[in-house]
């Protein structure tokens, strides 16, 4: 896999069991690049090998003036030379995209995990951590995979350089074969500890992100409330846990650092000391000894890659975990069935935890009362239970559960827009580029939804696009639009889509009273023949509903039209037109002497 090939046509079903099996799993998908670099690591590794031999060999050429033997180890340091450079350049290239597309992997997973779950993913995880997720923990997870090719590079040129010294001189080479080893397993008793130190500094980073995105969402309201010191405050100390937390990790591996540092030169200065006595003696000489002590010396450029691959694991095994459980979630917990494949869903909506019926091809309103029962609901409909007991449950559409279809299917047959929006970036005619049918215009949608003053103010702030709306950008999540406008905007692009079932969850909460009537007609217009489910307790859009559902301690309770509710039903008639208990138990009296002059001008005033 190459950069240039980004992205994956399919990024592969991952092992989420745990962080440790979610690394190995990229490990083994990269197994053409982990091989590459594998190769390409040995190459650089022997190459930085084989310079004491050339280096012993020229000295003892020099002392037995041997011209030959000087132009051989001339040759040998040339060829370790190119081997370096060739090596090296090689290594950096491939583990550069190693590192780039195991993050690039992880990336395209969780964004497919993103797009799978909607909305429910933050209601599941917090949005910090799904920041922190896929940005600091997707570098770090690439950091392992990317270095652990060249660990085993590393540990297999030691190995060769061991058996390599026993038998170019086995007097110093069994001291260098008893020693490396004992330099390479040295720090083990200290890894635990670093891996706990990093594991808290990595939490107290996830849970100071978490504090930061959450700031960062709601300033608007900390500065109605005034409550933005408090939270800068709470922000400084978790900031200030991080930092102790770091500096606490940072001396453990500062430790560790520093025993790579010093037990090789122990190691030297023994090879050393007993070199020089043996070649007093005779017993090897004095190149023999100017190689094993140049072998000796270069031994710490392999061990950086055992301290690397520690601090990696240990980095990247609980950004791993983080990653795994996230891509462990699902939308619904039943499982999908071949047969359901097959299926086709078309008819009533029906969701047989609340009893909540959605004819076919009619305009139905739901009243709730309580905002969060109704998004509960909406996202319910759209097969995205909040709750892992709700899935047992599923919502059906023509008597198939939606869970027993495809993602692509389910989505294409119900479309859920939720009461907060989003606004992506870019421009108005990009906004409304989605997926869609094709029977509804994108001019006629932004009619419906009264977009006249939107797209008057778009012309306006056109720069050079000669004024025309479509082609002007909206900014990042629509910040330059008032709340009303993003809302009718955001219904535009729902009604574009024009789904087999359209629900909207309090799609005019945020505009005036006449834009609402005008928003109400147009969509009842253009959804005509298509099954529509709003979720709201305006009057001016249950009017306008074919039939009106009250949802009351999670059961559908009444059913009927707004007029016939308002008359009938007390309960409705609380949420509908906001009347106390006292006032609601006075006209629950006098309902039943009403007569139909009275009703009228009842529904007039909630209307």
């Amino acid at each position: 896999m190459q950069i240039r090939d980004l992205p994956y046509a399919d990024p592969g079903v991952p092992d989420v069991r745990s962080g440790t099996r979610f690394l190995l799993w990229l490990g083994r998908n990269q197994l053409g690049g982990q091989v590459k670099a594998l190769l390409w690591g040995l190459l650089l590794q022997l190459g930085i090998a084989g310079l004491p031999l050339g280096v012993g060999v020229a000295v003892q050429a020099v002392v037995d003036r041997d011209g030959g033997r000087l132009g051989l180890a001339a040759g040998l340091l040339v060829g370790c030379g190119l081997a370096i450079a060739v090596g090296d350049t090689m290594l950096h290239r491939v583990a550069v995209t190693n590192w780039i597309t195991a993050a690039a992997r992880v990336q395209q997973l969780l964004s497919r995990k993103t797009a799978e779950l909607g909305s429910i993913l933050t209601r599941r995880v917090a949005a910090g951590e799904v920041v922190s997720v896929s940005t600091g923990d997707v570098e770090k997870i690439g950091w392992f995979v990317e270095a652990l090719s060249r660990f085993a590079a590393a540990a297999l040129s030691l190995l060769i350089v061991c058996v390599a010294l026993v038998v170019y001189q086995p007097a110093l080479g069994i001291v260098v074969a008893i020693g490396v080893p004992v330099l390479a397993l040295a720090v083990l008793p200290l890894l635990p500890r670093a891996t706990r130190r990093a594991d808290v500094q990595r939490e107290k980073a996830g849970k100071a992100t978490e504090l930061a995105s959450d700031t960062v969402a709601g300033l608007r309201v900390l500065r109605g409330i005034g409550g933005e010191e408090l939270f800068l405050g709470r922000y400084r100390a978790a900031s200030q846990e991080v930092r102790k937390a770091a500096v606490h990790s940072a001396r453990m591996w500062a430790l560790i650092a520093a025993i790579q540092v010093l037990l090789p030169g122990v190691l030297l200065i023994v090879v050393v000391t007993y070199g020089a006595r043996l070649a007093l003696d005779g017993r090897i000489t004095v190149g023999e000894l100017v190689t094993v002590y140049g072998a000796v010396a270069l031994t710490h450029h392999p061990m950086r890659n055992f301290e690397e691959i520690a601090m990696a694991f240990s980095f990247s095994r609980p950004s791993a975990k983080r990653a795994a459980r996230v891509l462990a979630l699902t939308r619904t917990t039943t499982t999908t069935d071949a047969a359901g494949e097959e299926r086709e869903a078309t008819g009533d909506l029906y969701d047989p935890l609340t009893g909540l019926v959605a004819p076919a091809g009619r305009f139905t309103a739901v009243v709730c009362g309580d905002p969060d029962v109704a998004g509960r609901l909406a996202d319910r409909l759209g097969g995205h239970p909040t709750e892992p007991a709700e899935g047992h449950t599923s919502v059906l559409l023509g008597g198939v559960p939606l869970d027993e279809l495809p993602l692509a299917a389910a989505r294409t047959a119900v479309l859920v827009q939720d009461k907060d929006p989003v606004l992506l970036s870019g421009t108005l005619r990009e906004l409304l580029d989605v997926p869609s049918s094709g029977a509804v215009r994108a001019e006629d949608a932004l009619a419906a939804a009264q977009c006249g003053d939107v797209l008057d103010a778009l012309a306006q702030a056109s720069v050079d696009t000669d004024g025309d709306p479509m082609r002007t950008r909206i900014t990042e999540r629509g910040r330059s639009l008032s709340g009303g406008q993003r809302q009718r905007l955001a219904l535009a692009r729902s009604l574009v889509t024009d789904p087999e079932v359209l629900v909207l969850d309090e799609p005019t909460s945020a505009v005036d009273s006449h834009t609402e009537s005008r928003v109400a007609d147009g969509i009842a217009r253009l959804r005509e023949g298509g099954t529509t489910v709003v979720l709201a307790s305006s009057p001016l859009l249950l009017d306008r509903a074919d039939r009106v559902v009250l949802v009351h301690d999670g059961q559908a309770v009444a059913v009927g039209t707004h007029r016939e509710l308002l008359a009938k039903e007390p309960r409705y008639r609380a949420v509908v037109t906001r009347e106390t208990d006292e006032e609601l138990a006075a006209a629950g009296s006098r309902l039943h002497g009403i007569d139909t002059d009275e009703l009228e001008a009842l529904e007039g005033e909630t209307a």
